[in-house]
C-alpha cells in the first residue's frame, strides 16, 4: 500500500483527474488522497463537477479563495505543507498549469516528495501567462512527467529533461470525454435553451489578458454582436461577468437577441454544446481540445496556445482579440459547410483514450508495486 496525495482546485484540474481518481481509488494498493485547494470555490466552478463526476469527497479543502498570483500561491503552500508534514505521502500528484499546480509540486519537493505532473510539457511560449510559468517551473521540479503529445514530449527534451523521467502516455481529458460523452448526450440543455444543431456558436472567455484587459474585453463583445448570423450562446465565468459589469458592456450584450448569457454550466451540458455548435470562441485550453475531439471548428480568442497540434491539423485558427480576425474567421466557418466532415478524418495526437490507465501502470512500477 502506498500513499498518493492529489493536488487539484480549478474545475479543468477535477475534469481531467477523473479517469485517474477513478482507476487510483479502486486500486487495492494505492490510498489515494485527494486535497482541494479551494482555487475555485463557487459551486458552479468546482462542486458540481465533483458531483457530476461522480468523484469522492476531498480529504481536505485549503479554501484559499481569491487574491493576487502570489497571495494565493502562497497561502496554498502555507496551508499544504502542514497536510503533507501530517500526510507524508509517498508521491504528490499535481495536473494541469495552475497556481493550484505550482503550489502543490513547490510544497511537495521541498519536503523531499517526489512530484508527478499529469499533462505535462504543454508550451505556449508566451511568460506573460500565468499557466506558462506554472506549468514551466512545475515540470522542471517534477520527478515524473506524463506528457500528452509528441510535441509536449519534444519540449521537455530540448529543455533538458531527463528523458527517463518522460512517459508519453496521451491525455487524460480525452480518456474523461469518451467516458462521460453517453451522459452528456442525454442533457437537455439544447431544448433548454431553445437551440437546434449547428445553428449556434458557443463563446466562452475567462483569461485576464482578456478578461481584465478592457480594450480586448471591448473586442471580443464587438466582435459577437457583429456576428448576428447565428446565435451566440455565452456561458459566463464569474470573473467575466463582473468585469462586463465594470465596463458596462453587460448591457450592450444583453440587448442583442442573438446573444444568449448564461450561468456557468457543468461539464455534460458544456460537451454537448460544444459537440452540438457549428464552431467555438474560447480562450481556454481544455475547451480547444474538447471541440477538436468532438470535431467541432475552433476559434481560440489569444496571440498563442499551448496546444499547436490542433492549429497544425486546420481545426483550430488563432484570432486574439481582433475584431476583424474574429468575424473572418467565423464567416469562413459558416460559409464552408464541409468543415465537419473534413474534421472526422484528422488523426488524434493526444492519444488512445487510455492515458490514466498509464499514468497508473508508470506510478505502480516506479513505486515498486506489482501491476
Amino acid at each position: 500500500m502506498v500513499n498518493i496525495t492529489l493536488v487539484l482546485g480549478a474545475r479543468p484540474q477535477i475534469i481531467k483527474s477523473a479517469p485517474f481518481i477513478h482507476l487510483a481509488s479502486q486500486d487495492p494498493q494505492i490510498n489515494l488522497s485527494i486535497i482541494h485547494t479551494g482555487q475555485h470555490y463557487d459551486y458552479e466552478m468546482t462542486k458540481i463537477f465533483f458531483e457530476e463526476l461522480n468523484l469522492p469527497e476531498p480529504v481536505a479543502n485549503l479554501n484559499v479563495g481569491s487574491g493576487t498570483h502570489a497571495q494565493q500561491t502562497a497561502k496554498i503552500m502555507l496551508r499544504l505543507e502542514k497536510l503533507l508534514q501530517k500526510q507524508k505521502p509517498d508521491l504528490a500528484v499535481v495536473p494541469g498549469d495552475t497556481n493550484s499546480t505550482l503550489a502543490g509540486a513547490l510544497t511537495a519537493v521541498k519536503l523531499h516528495i517526489p512530484v508527478a505532473h499529469i499533462e505535462a510539457g504543454a508550451r505556449s511560449y508566451d511568460m506573460h501567462m500565468p499557466e506558462e510559468i506554472n506549468r514551466r517551473l512545475t515540470d522542471h521540479c517534477s520527478t515524473m512527467l506524463f506528457t500528452p503529445t509528441e510535441n509536449c514530449t519534444q519540449n521537455l527534451l530540448k529543455e533538458g529533461v531527463e528523458k527517463a523521467k518522460i512517459h508519453q502516455t496521451g491525455d487524460t481529458m480525452y480518456d474523461v470525454l469518451i467516458q462521460q460523452l453517453p451522459k452528456a448526450e442525454k442533457t437537455q440543455i439544447l431544448e433548454q435553451l431553445g437551440l437546434t444543431p449547428k445553428t449556434y456558436a458557443l463563446l466562452t472567455t475567462h483569461r485576464p489578458e482578456n478578461v481584465d484587459n478592457p480594450e480586448n474585453l471591448k473586442n471580443i463583445t464587438e466582435a459577437i454582436v457583429r456576428l448576428n448570423q447565428l446565435t451566440i450562446v455565452f456561458p459566463a465565468h464569474p470573473r467575466t461577468q463582473k468585469q462586463l459589469r465594470k465596463t458596462r458592456l453587460l448591457k450592450k450584450l444583453e440587448k442583442q437577441k442573438h446573444i444568449k448569457i448564461i450561468k456557468p454550466i457543468g461539464y455534460h451540458e458544456t460537451i454537448k454544446l460544444i459537440k452540438n455548435a457549428a464552431f467555438v470562441l474560447t480562450d481556454s485550453g481544455g475547451m480547444q481540445k474538447e471541440a477538436f475531439w468532438l470535431k467541432t471548428p475552433c476559434i481560440t480568442l489569444r496571440e498563442t496556445t499551448e496546444w499547436p497540434e490542433t492549429i497544425q491539423l486546420g481545426a483550430n485558427c488563432l484570432a486574439g482579440a481582433n475584431i476583424q480576425k474574429i468575424v473572418s474567421s467565423a464567416t469562413k466557418l459558416i460559409e464552408n459547410g464541409e468543415i465537419t466532415e473534413r474534421l472526422k478524418k484528422l488523426p488524434n495526437p493526444f492519444g488512445d483514450g487510455k492515458a490514466s490507465q498509464k499514468i497508473l501502470g508508470v506510478l505502480k512500477s516506479n513505486l515498486q508495486l506489482t501491476c
